[in-house]
């Protein structure tokens, strides 16, 4: 609470005779508080905000105006924002009330707020996660609200911290090899895993990939990340059903992220596994 203190002089005939020291404090009557909805992140998330004011006193504040800084942070000599307004998401409401939507002001600024005496202030908006963002494991984005004007002798903050999602993202993609051969032929079909995510894929996840071949062969080979893999042990194969799955340890690095010294933009390369399948004597089922 902010306290202040000051004493009187009494001048009389030329001599000044002080006062003792009198302290005061002043009682804040407005709370602010900033909540995260989902409290992690991955890149291209949308994140909603609530913002709560609290007037706990006998009289209205007007003319307030909220700033969000979007968590901007010193890069490079500069400043970064690893959070996108999105357009059109803000809502606020007074004691429960919905109201008109307010201007939003570039990045996130909104002017003409009011907290009635005993009321409440809440400010719902949203905002995306853009490429400035830490997707590393444990990244952090902090960023905060500031409450000015209506006759506040300091503004008001208040903070939200989310942080990235420790999880791997996927995506497989299968080729074949040649589209087009001859009867008895050799046919391969190549399998590529991919993680964009922060965290790797581990034996002990039990990722299994499976497929059924249109196809059927009399010799099958396997290999995952260039080794070879037995049947049975690693992978099964149904010649009846052209049913394949996989049985070995199916494993994925996790993608890596560096900084662009100069943009501060993050660039993620993905953590790769491949999987190639070849089948010989191939020839369409009955």
């Amino acid at each position: 609470m902010p306290t202040f203190q000051n004493r009187a002089t009494l001048s009389v005939g030329g001599n000044i005779i002080n006062s003792n020291v009198v302290q005061g404090e002043i009682t804040e009557v407005l709370r602010i508080t900033k909540t995260a909805v989902n409290g992690s992140y991955v890149p291209g998330d949308t994140v909603t905000y609530a913002v709560s004011v609290v007037n706990t006193g006998t009289s209205p504040y007007t003319g307030l105006t909220l700033t969000d800084d979007l968590g901007e942070y010193p890069f490079g000599g500069g400043t970064l924002v690893p959070l996108t307004y999105a357009e059109g998401t803000v809502q606020v409401y007074v004691n429960g009330v919905l109201q008109p939507q307010p201007a939003v002001t570039d990045p996130f600024s909104i002017a003409g707020l009011s907290v009635p005496a005993g009321g409440n202030l809440l400010v719902l908006y949203s905002a995306e996660v853009n490429r400035f963002a830490p997707p590393e494991a444990d990244g952090t984005v902090t960023n905060t609200v500031t409450l000015t004007g209506g006759g506040l002798s300091t503004p008001l903050t208040a903070e939200a911290v989310i942080t990235a999602e420790n999880t791997p993202s996927l995506t497989i993609n299968k080729a074949i090899c040649p589209a087009v051969i001859t009867d008895n032929g050799t046919l391969t079909y190549t399998f590529v895993i991919q993680n964009t995510g922060n965290t790797p894929v581990a034996a002990t996840d039990g990722a299994v990939i499976t497929d059924t071949f249109e196809t059927t062969a009399t010799g099958v080979e396997v290999t995952f990340n260039g080794t070879s893999w037995t049947e049975g042990t690693d992978y099964t194969y149904d010649n009846t059903t052209g049913l394949f799955t996989t049985t070995g340890p199916i494993t994925v690095p996790a993608a890596t992220y560096t900084q662009d010294p100069e943009t501060g933009e993050w660039i993620l390369q993905p953590g790769v596994a491949e999987l190639v399948v070849t089948l010989s004597g191939v020839q369409i089922r009955g």
